[in-house]
């Protein structure tokens, strides 16, 4: 039996328990806010409370004497140092659920979340990809759906006039209703001063934090330093914003981002790219001059130990001669046993898939192209 097949009895241990946590702070952070609660409290985080009570008794630790305790236990302190047993490969040694300074749920957090059988936000990301998969499949317009794709990509959040514009666009008809379903009203807890801001890196709204500083809520932003203030948006002169859900921007509009950019640099190799080919079969359809096709699929996870579980070959349709996942330098840079713990845990049927960061690959591009001029340059 693995852990991820324990029975209830042991919903207080090691994953379960963090499971728990992880699903808990999400709930709590989008029903009131986690500086914001009052008893009783939602049924996850009352959950979570109770098993990590009893976690901690059974360790004859001290436990949290309430959840606002528990909630600043995953702000101030790395899961590394919670009295559970946790497997080496499940965490880093500064992994929290909760960001240090914002007291948002991080990225992590999300990906454990992901991972719990009875969160309403496990797959959703998915749920949604598939739906805008089987539209654009029954309408017969490929073309909608990589349209779509780079809306989330690149147009994370819509004002009232670009909300317009993009439900009036023809190409993107198959999932008019999606996208309503999905970009949703921005909380006033994004708004500083009558105003929303954008990242200049991301492009998702950052979040307003102590002495009139912003926070972004993605790992990459917030590893180059304080987050560029991008797009200035005012409800008063341009109606009600709206940004896609959350799920989609944790496991599509990040990792999308990353794809984009390994894109552009893979063009500027002299390179063909097609993004999404095949209705999304993977990320990047990479082709040299010689005919030679790479298929890249980029992973954007913090924690190797999930993206290691979900590995699978990459679709042979459309066709391809090499296939790689890619995952963006910094979550390597951050972790460096990350590789290491990625190949550990992928099944037996993933076992010749390699794992290369987006750097590594650029620079296996780069020395194919390079050997095959100099070949071209011997033979002329």
């Amino acid at each position: 039996m693995t852990t991820d097949t324990l029975p209830d009895a042991a919903a207080h241990q090691g994953i379960p328990l963090v499971r728990t946590l992880a699903g808990a702070m999400l709930a709590l952070d989008a029903q009131t806010g986690l500086d914001a609660f009052t008893l009783p409290y939602p049924p996850e985080a009352q959950r979570a409370l109770d098993r990590t009570v009893l976690a901690c008794l059974l360790r004859e630790a001290t436990p949290p004497a309430s959840l606002t305790e528990l909630v600043s236990w995953c702000k101030e302190v790395a899961l590394a140092d919670w009295p559970v047993d946790l497997p080496a490969d499940a965490i880093g040694p500064e992994d929290r659920l909760l960001d240090a300074d914002s007291g948002r749920p991080t990225e992590l957090c999300h990906e454990w979340a992901e991972c719990t059988r009875d969160s309403a936000l496990a797959f959703r990301d998915r749920e949604i990809i598939h739906t805008a998969l089987r539209l654009c499949r029954a309408f017969g317009e490929e073309e909608a759906y990589t349209a779509f794709r780079g809306l989330l990509v690149n147009r994370p959040v819509l004002t009232a006039p670009e909300s317009f514009e993009v439900l009036n666009d023809l190409v993107l008809e198959p999932v008019h209703e999606l996208i309503r379903r999905i970009y949703l009203p921005v909380p006033d807890s994004y708004r500083y001063d009558g105003e929303y801001v954008c990242c200049g890196r991301c492009l998702t709204l950052l979040t307003p934090v102590h002495d009139g500083e912003w926070w972004c809520e993605r790992d990459h932003c917030r590893r180059q330093g304080p987050a560029p203030l991008g797009t200035r948006l005012r409800p008063a002169e341009m109606g009600e914003v709206h940004q896609v859900e959350r799920p989609v921007r944790q496991f599509v509009t990040g990792p999308g981002r990353a794809e984009t950019a390994l894109e552009e640099e893979l063009k500027a190799l002299g390179l063909a790219v097609r993004m999404w080919p095949g209705y999304d079969a993977y990320d990047l359809l990479v082709t040299f001059p010689d005919g030679h096709r790479w298929a890249v699929d980029v992973k954007d996870w913090a924690n190797p130990l999930f993206l290691g579980r979900s590995a699978r070959p990459v679709p042979q349709e459309p066709p391809y001669d090499e296939a790689f996942w890619v995952v963006p330098h910094h979550r390597v840079a951050t972790r460096r046993d990350y590789i290491s713990v990625y190949e550990r845990n992928r099944p037996s049927q993933a076992r010749h898939l390699p794992l290369l960061t987006d750097t590594d690959l650029i620079g296996r591009a780069r020395a194919r192209v390079r050997v095959r001029k100099q070949k071209g340059d011997s033979r002329a």
